[in-house]
Parts: C-alpha cells; sequence; structure tokens
C-alpha cells in the first residue's frame, strides 16, 4: 500500500521494541512501552505558511499520544502532523 500525506502530515514508521533492558533483563510483552521513535515513510508537500522541516528517511521523536495509529503492510505506524513531531534524532 503506498500512501501520500496531505499538507503538513507525516508517515512515520515505529521502530522495533526493545526486547532487554541495558542491564541485559528481557522485557515481557505486558511491560513494554510503545517506541516513541520512528522514521519518517513520507510527509506532505506542506504549505505556504508551513514550511517541511522533516523529510523522508528522519528519525524522528514524538509524543506517546500523538498522531492515528494504523497498519501498513504489516507494520506499525503513526500519522500526524509536522508540529506534533518533538525533535529530529541525528545520526
Amino acid at each position: 500500500m503506498k500512501l501520500k500525506p496531505l499538507h503538513d502530515r507525516v508517515i512515520i514508521k515505529r521502530l522495533p521494541e526493545e526486547e532487554k533492558t541495558a542491564g541485559g533483563l528481557y522485557i515481557p510483552d505486558s511491560a513494554k512501552e510503545r517506541p516513541m521513535r520512528g522514521t519518517v515513510v513520507a510527509a506532505g508537500p506542506g504549505s505556504e505558511k508551513v514550511k517541511m522541516q522533516v523529510k523522508k528517511g528522519d528519525l524522528v521523536l514524538f509524543a506517546k499520544y500523538a498522531g492515528t495509529e494504523f497498519k501498513m503492510d504489516a507494520e506499525e505506524c503513526v500519522i500526524m502532523r509536522q508540529e506534533e513531531i518533538l525533535a529530529v534524532i541525528e545520526k
């Protein structure tokens, strides 16, 4: 499936959940938190008033309850307005 976001909306694919802690303990499914990081899959064109600051491939940080969740090709994704993105994570 191919989606093209409109205006200042962005489609983000969530990063996989952590399987274990930094100390090496495995995290059970019931205790896992949804990742609040993801990769931009597609970004809308923006508008005259809103210039897009993210692009396809950017690694971003977003709020826990931001956007609308959906599945695309069996992958967990979120669609949200650019203003809901908190930061771009630079590598």
